[in-house]
């Protein structure tokens, strides 16, 4: 199991803002639309990330235990390339803030 499985932090700290084209009420949109909302002219975000507390209206389970997206294959880009390797066991600083802000330790960051 990936480290992002047992944490979920990033799902419950940072609005996940993408543009309006990954909506699937536009053609090759993939984005539920029943699970965003309008954050400007051309962008969106994932329900429940807007406003404190922030929780992703997808993740699913407990933070820092067992977690998963519920539109994983669907997921917007913000997610996609958020912290990289955090999937292998390497945070980065946006990971590591996320998993602090939760009560969890960091992930061995990987420096150049």
């Amino acid at each position: 199991m990936s480290p992002c499985q047992s944490c979920g932090a990033c799902c419950a700290s940072y609005r996940v803002s993408f543009p309006c084209y990954e909506v699937d009420d536009l053609p090759g949109g993939q984005v539920p639309a029943a699970l965003v909302e309008s954050v400007g002219p051309h962008i969106v975000c994932m329900r429940g990330t807007a406003v404190a507390p922030v929780r992703c209206v997808a993740l699913r389970g407990t933070l820092g235990s067992s977690v998963s997206c519920a539109i994983y294959e669907f997921r917007p880009s913000a997610c996609r390339e958020f912290a990289p390797l955090a999937v292998v066991g390497r945070g980065d600083e946006a990971c590591n803030e996320a998993r602090r802000r939760h009560g969890l330790p960091d992930l061995a960051v990987l420096t150049a």
